[in-house]
């Protein structure tokens, strides 16, 4: 098995913010994250895919057609959004954390990928924060 990874980046606003709490305990709990005008992020996308090399062209999976593919289906919707209110493939009632974005940019990719399979979604959200999901 050979694993390709593509690296893509995006920049998006969110807050995390539970409605049923205090804006203290909010606080106490999602710190900054919950600035009530919102605050942002440099993320930094890793897809990875795996499978077996084709033949012809030695590719698990043309880079160039992965970048695409990421674009359209992912970055162009996330890129300068806000993430609570703008993207259709993340529900109002989530919060939109890194955690339950590799969750949800995984079951946005997967359908589309032929001839290999997704492996890994990796989403830094800081240099010092990332989270990763291999599937279920």
């Amino acid at each position: 098995m050979v694993y390709l990874t593509r690296i893509e980046r995006f920049n998006a606003a969110h807050k995390l913010w539970v409605a049923a709490w205090s804006a203290e305990q909010n606080a106490a709990i999602f710190g900054k994250c919950s600035n009530k005008n919102w605050h942002g992020h440099n993320y930094t996308l890793y897809v990875t895919v795996k499978g077996k090399p084709d033949p012809m062209t030695g590719f698990v999976m043309d880079a160039k057609e992965l970048s695409q593919l990421i674009k359209n289906i992912i970055t162009d919707k996330l890129d300068h959004s806000n993430l609570n209110l703008d993207v259709d493939f993340i529900p109002k009632a989530l919060q939109p954390t890194t955690e339950n974005l590799v969750l949800l940019i995984w079951h946005e990719l997967m359908p589309h990928l032929k001839n290999c399979q997704l492996h890994c979604i990796k989403l830094m959200e800081t240099e010092n924060i990332y989270a990763e999901y291999y599937g279920a």
